[in-house]
């Protein structure tokens, strides 16, 4: 397996941490965004849409994190990253889901630099933007966390999965955006297990070899 993908890129990340709790040794393809190597006709003949990761798989091109992950998860299904029982599912998938649907996608680079170049907002505002939305489905999360009396030491239980594997690069870029997480004492908690395992600290961005020494 190749993945395309860029240190930085929270899709990226959590695809690594997925990887990783799986198991699954891939092959780390850099794509650098900083200097818009992903517009480039070589990146474009991997992935039309020209977004970071591409997993290659042999034949096989799959793009968008979602997609790639409900992939692995179908095709490697231990150890699994999602609940036997359906409801518990939906429930997890609900948790990913206030990442990956309502916080990342208006806080990711292309729309950040839409609002630097296009609209001329300084960084203040920007960094103003990312906490808005951040703090709003941070604030959400945690509430879900404190009324679950299924929860353990990770969102479900007490093994890491799907959940983990979107909040994690988010807590990560939080506290690259500065915004303060003293308000989500149950997100910190989980984030601290997640940096005792393995598949965490690999995949973290400053592990990467595409990272900045």
């Amino acid at each position: 397996m190749k993945l395309y993908n860029f240190f930085r890129s929270g899709t990226s990340h959590r695809l690594r941490i997925a990887l990783n709790l799986k198991g699954i040794q891939y092959d780390y393809v850099p794509v650098d965004l900083r200097t818009e190597e992903h517009l480039g006709a070589a990146f474009k003949a991997v992935n039309p849409q020209q977004l970071v990761p591409a997993l290659v798989d042999g034949d096989l091109t799959l793009i968008q994190s979602p997609a790639i992950i409900e992939w692995l998860e179908e095709r490697h299904p231990n150890p699994p990253l999602l609940p036997s029982d359906p409801d518990d599912r939906a429930h997890v998938r609900a948790m990913a889901a206030i990442v990956g649907c309502d916080i990342h996608p208006i806080n990711n680079r292309r729309i950040l630099e839409y609002l630097r170049k296009q609209l001329g907002q300084d960084e203040k505002a920007v960094l103003a933007w990312c906490a808005n939305w951040i703090d709003a489905g941070f604030a959400a999360l945690e509430a879900l966390l404190a009324a679950d009396t299924r929860r353990g030491r990770f969102c479900f239980g007490d093994a890491p999965g799907l959940a983990e594997v979107y909040l994690i690069p988010q807590v990560e870029s939080a506290r690259r955006f500065n915004v303060d997480l003293t308000p989500y004492p149950n997100i910190l908690a989980i984030d601290a297990a997640c940096a005792e395992l393995d598949a965490f600290r690999r995949a973290a961005p400053a592990r990467q070899p595409d990272a900045p020494a």
